[in-house]
């Protein structure tokens, strides 16, 4: 019998055990062993043995660095449980709007009988390999672990730092999400920035350089897709795999698909002003994204949080030409200081993410904007982007 080790005790190791039903899971957070109520076992990290243990596969969020990591001999990632028994699969990544991507590409194809998952939060044990699609949200941590699966088309957005804490650089990062591209075989395809056109893969490359680069290479016509800024991207790339399966440019469906909160979502205060929580925003590109769709209004800007040892300098040398007043808070907001003085960018040092709305309503014309879109991760603070968009959007309705 195969001896399966499972490192981490989440939903993606969890939805495994129907595949390995007497694997042993091991826990970080786990201080002594103990039984589930489906009487899976669970033990600390610490008394994992390889001697003893014929398969691990991880938890895409466990960092090389960790110990379990490094002491694994026969080390498989999620992908990898599935790299012969999956359906045809699509696999999307970049550093922003891959989970739009994949909800817009699984709203064209769910008639087509696709199911959607991934990182957008249904793990792949609980797919259904009978499906005639897997649309997958693929992160950097999946594809650093993987090395025996590999999609039939990759989706790429831009990529920006992002992560670097767990990769180590930039070039590591960057190498995690290009790797499926060069697992790829002839006939398949991968759609990427046309910065990263000749890497070396047997697939087709189609490379594209921005949005109206993207339109014309599938003949798709922008000007009848609802969606601007940012969300363009992500809707002509949902647009073009399903032109490559199907052949089929569908408007009337792109244009009905529902953005989710907490990207680029506008609200109104009672005394009518603009206020956008985009909370989701949590790297520097995001947040570029977000000033430029705004960039004819004056711009009260909320930065901050956890983010994850990236050099922001590249925001603020955008930031000093734009029209915008930041108003720091979170575990980075003297870094965020320190930066804004450096490039004479106006700010104000806030206590809290509440404090700053509170700044903003003394300050806020009606002809302007407020906007958060914090360029960094949310759990220094927060229990998740969500949360912290949610406390935002009650601070407002406070006013």
């Amino acid at each position: 019998m195969l001896r399966v080790s499972l490192f981490g005790y989440g939903k993606t190791t969890k939805a495994l055990t129907k595949k390995y039903p007497n694997a042993i899971f091991y826990d970080d957070k786990c201080t002594k062993p103990f039984t589930d109520e489906n009487a899976f076992k669970v033990k600390p990290s610490s008394e994992f043995d390889p001697k003893y243990s014929d398969l691990q596969i991880t938890s895409p969020g466990i960092p090389p660095s960790n110990p379990l990591i490094q002491r694994a001999k026969n080390l498989i990632s999620e992908y990898d449980v599935f790299a012969q028994s999956a359906p045809l699969s699509v696999w999307i990544s970049g550093t922003n709007g891959k989970t739009t991507t994949t909800q817009m590409m699984q709203h064209l194809l769910k008639e087509r009988g696709s199911v959607a998952g991934g990182n957008i939060g249904t793990p792949l044990g609980e797919l259904d390999t009978e499906a005639s699609l897997w649309i997958l949200e693929t992160s950097s941590f999946t594809t650093h672990y993987t090395n025996q699966a590999a999609p039939n088309i990759y989706v790429l957005l831009p990529i920006t730092p992002d992560h670097l804490s767990w990769h180590g650089n930039i070039d590591e990062y960057i190498q995690a999400k290009l790797k499926p591209v060069t697992m790829m075989k002839e006939g398949e395809i991968a759609i990427i920035p046309e910065a990263y056109k000749d890497v070396k893969t047997a697939a087709h490359i189609i490379s594209y350089k921005d949005e109206s680069d993207l339109a014309s290479r599938f003949e798709i016509d922008a000007n009848r897709v609802n969606f601007k800024g940012a969300f363009l991207m992500d809707a002509l790339l949902a647009m073009a795999v399903e032109k490559i399966l199907f052949d089929r440019v569908d408007y009337e469906k792109i244009n009905s698909f529902v953005i989710d909160p907490h990207r680029q979502e506008e609200l109104r205060d009672s005394r009518g002003r603009l206020w956008v929580n985009d909370t989701k925003a949590t790297n520097l590109d995001a947040a570029v994204v977000a000033l430029k769709r705004y960039k004819e209004q004056h711009i009260h800007l909320i930065l901050g949080g956890d983010d994850k040892g990236v050099d922001l300098s590249e925001l603020f040398v955008f930031l000093k030409g734009c029209d915008v007043e930041i108003y720091n808070i979170g575990s980075n907001k003297e870094r965020l200081s320190d930066l804004a003085r450096k490039y004479d960018v106006a700010y104000t040092l806030c206590e809290n993410l509440v404090d700053a709305v509170k700044k903003i309503d003394k300050n806020l014309k009606d002809d302007e904007v407020a906007l958060l879109s914090p360029a960094a991760a949310s759990l220094d603070e927060f229990n998740s982007y969500a949360h912290r968009g949610d406390v935002f959007k009650n601070a407002v309705k406070e006013l």
